[in-house]
């Protein structure tokens, strides 16, 4: 195999073990949605829900997503988020593509992650995720 093919290779594989989520830092790690989320009439979703982390060292979020089939997710905000043990609130609020998300049942994930940049490129580690079916209401 010729050295820049196998290079190559091991760059890619490096880079891909680099990347790879990390397990929770601690099982004490959290994150919930609320069971109900709103929609406003211009189309403006609104979630919430709570977490729990500890030990951040670099910038920590709380991203969340909602999708009302199976194949499509639209991205709904970022909250800074405390990483001190204690358990707080967070709230995103986002507009999807008009039309793409209507009142009713939808599926919302909520993920902690940290901005790690011990290895010098900001890498993601998460430390809690959840994925949990909601409703939607007018408001």
């Amino acid at each position: 195999m010729p050295v820049r093919i196998a290079l190559g290779l091991a760059a890619g594989a490096a880079l891909l073990l680099l990347t790879a989520p990390a397990a929770p830092a601690d099982p004490f790690e959290t994150v919930t949605v609320d069971p109900t989320g709103r929609i406003a009439a211009d189309g403006t979703v609104t979630l919430s829900g709570t977490y729990r982390c500890t030990g951040g060292t670099g910038p920590v979020f709380v991203s969340s997503s909602v999708g009302q089939d199976a194949t499509i997710r639209h991205g709904i905000g970022g909250t800074r988020a405390i990483c001190d043990g204690a358990e707080h609130r967070w709230e995103n609020t986002g507009k999807p593509t008009p039309g793409a998300i209507e009142a009713g049942a939808a599926k919302v994930e909520a993920t902690v992650m940290e901005l790690d940049t011990s290895a010098g490129l900001p890498l993601p580690a998460f430390h809690a995720s959840r994925q949990q079916d909601v409703t939607l209401i007018e408001g």
